[in-house]
């Protein structure tokens, strides 16, 4: 299985799309954006300094615009799974058809003004707090009257919030971590972004989704989605809820991913993913930076992406958790059965009551990606399901 990764603020370099203008088209689609976008991405991807492109209502859309550019350039439909960054959950939906990229654009456009204007209304910020337990540094986090925005996994978590509260922090860490002041406008992921959140929903609202062509795991908890709307409430969502990239992480290894694109500008997630899945596996890496990396990222998706054939082929499902609680999976049922759509495979056990857990399509049980009595998460994974389509 093969995902693509789209980046998030903070990996953003001057000039980084310059050798993409020289395709065909590039710059073309650039300026059309840019009109959505209400900024000058071909501007802002090749000639701004690291000053210009460091403000958040430019870096935004630009970082959503590069993904998409790259991805056009790549056989998307062997691609089984999306996943992005903070904003760069944007470029993931609209690779999984959630949303046009137009939509994406013009929503990247509008959360990065509607952001940035809510850091202008009082001082705050964000620090990486580097190694230690992670239960230890969100107690400290805590203790400060910090939020932990980003739980990036590979021992790294971000604070973020009032300013004087990150320094106290700062000058007094927990034991065996490192603190970094981070170079943004704002405590991001934290609900001093309420006001941006509120103003982003309401242009979200007038878009109609449609449900992913392919898995896309959500920052909120590192489920796959199935549902197009409910993507959208959490696209929104996001903006005051944390990062939690850990958990996209730990759902690539769940299933089984054995290669990882990373969209421009590449580097910072293809790094998580490396430290944070080294114990269970590293899968194979391209990051995606320049069109010269291209031939490296066709040849990875057509080793490990799932290649259009006129013999059927094993196509694979997932059915997740339809509410929180504890996954009690039928007894009945073992891998490798036969399973209808709509066949109740399990119950998910609430304090409301159990409730069912229906297979989506005929097929065969190919694996529980959850044990009996396993706490679970809205739309986390719980089994896979192939069948063979021609």
């Amino acid at each position: 299985m093969l995902a693509v990764l789209s980046p998030g603020q903070g990996s953003q370099k001057p000039g980084f799309l310059t050798p993409w203008l020289d395709l065909t088209g590039t710059e073309a689609r650039l300026r059309w954006w840019s009109a959505l976008a209400g900024v000058d991405l071909v501007h802002l991807g090749t000639e701004a300094d690291a000053d210009e492109i460091k403000d958040t209502a430019r870096t935004q859309p630009l970082l959503v615009a590069a993904a998409l550019l790259a991805a056009e350039h790549l056989p998307m439909y062997d691609v089984s799974l999306t996943a992005g960054h903070s904003v760069g959950e944007l470029g993931a939906a609209a690779l999984a058809g959630v949303v046009p990229a137009e939509a994406a654009i013009t929503l990247a456009g509008v959360r990065g003004r509607e952001m940035a204007a809510a850091c202008a209304l009082e001082p705050t910020g964000m620090a990486a707090l580097l190694g230690g337990d992670a239960e230890t540094v969100n107690a400290a986090i805590e203790a400060h009257g910090l939020y932990p925005a980003n739980i990036n996994g590979a021992g790294q978590i971000v604070a973020a919030g009032a300013i004087d509260r990150l320094e106290k922090l700062a000058a007094d860490p927990p034991a065996g971590v490192r603190v970094r002041m981070l170079p943004v406008a704002g405590a991001f992921h934290t609900p001093y972004m309420a006001p941006a959140e509120q103003a982003l929903g309401a242009i979200a609202a007038g878009i109609t989704p449609a449900d992913p062509a392919r898995l896309l795991l959500s920052n909120l908890d590192g489920a796959a989605v199935n549902h197009g709307r409910d993507m959208l409430q959490r696209l929104v969502r996001q903006v005051t809820a944390p990062v939690r990239w850990d958990l996209c992480m730990a759902t690539l290894a769940d299933l089984g991913v054995t290669g990882v694109i990373e969209l421009p500008p590449a580097g910072t997630l293809a790094g998580l993913v490396k430290r944070e899945l080294k114990a269970t596996g590293v899968p194979e890496i391209v990051t995606l930076n320049t069109p010269d990396d291209l031939p490296a990222a066709r040849d990875l998706i057509a080793r490990h992406g799932m290649p259009p054939s006129h013999e059927p082929t094993m196509q694979f499902r997932v059915v997740v958790a339809p509410s929180a609680g504890t996954f009690v999976p039928a007894t009945s049922l073992n891998e490798g059965d036969s399973i209808k759509s709509g066949q109740v495979i399990g119950q998910v056990a609430t304090r409301q009551g159990p409730v069912d857990v229906p297979a989506h399509c005929d097929g065969v049980l190919t694996e529980w990606l959850a044990s009996p009595d396993d706490p679970v998460a809205p739309g986390q994974p719980l089994a896979r399901i192939g069948g063979h389509l021609s």
